[in-house]
């Protein structure tokens, strides 16, 4: 209650406690949320109606991805930027899933360097189990065009 606008500064009792508590008008809080965890729903709903929201789109085409890419200049990498993309475009198409399930640039942000070993680990445990599997549980073809377009990122060696 006291992070609404309208709240801010106002001071009530902790609960179980007389100890006063109050959040400064000054406070912004920033919040993040995947719109596609569709199990928060009714969360999704309270916190819409009571705070301002900001759209984010996968930043594949930014200037600070764009550095990334040049710093790393890998052909691997790049293919495999690619085809999340044009897995991207399958995900907004399809009217069961759509924008907020986007996979997002993050997954492709080493901690290190770039090799076979972290590619194949981005495609095997972080891109196909996790999201095309869920994604397309029920749409086999789906799931098998993004799995072979995944895989052929490594394929050729």
């Amino acid at each position: 209650m006291l992070i609404e606008a309208d709240k801010r500064g106002d001071e009530i009792k902790i609960l179980y406690s007389d100890i006063p508590f109050s959040v400064p008008k000054n406070l912004y809080l920033i919040g993040m949320m995947n719109t596609a965890d569709r199990s928060l729903a009714m969360i999704d709903y309270a916190l819409r109606r009571r705070f301002s929201f900001f759209e984010f789109e996968p930043a594949f085409d930014s200037e600070g991805f764009e550095r990334l890419k040049i710093l790393h200049d890998n052909e691997d990498y790049n293919k495999l930027i690619s085809e999340v993309k044009f897995i991207n475009e399958m995900i907004q198409n399809d009217s069961s899933l759509g924008d907020g399930c986007a996979i997002g640039h993050s997954f492709l942000c080493p901690d290190g360097k770039i090799d076979e070993e972290w590619i194949g680990s981005v495609i095997e445990y972080d891109l196909i189990p996790p999201l095309v599997k869920e994604y397309w549980f029920d749409n086999k073809t789906n799931f098998d065009v993004c799995c072979q377009r995944l895989q052929s990122v490594l394929s050729n060696k």
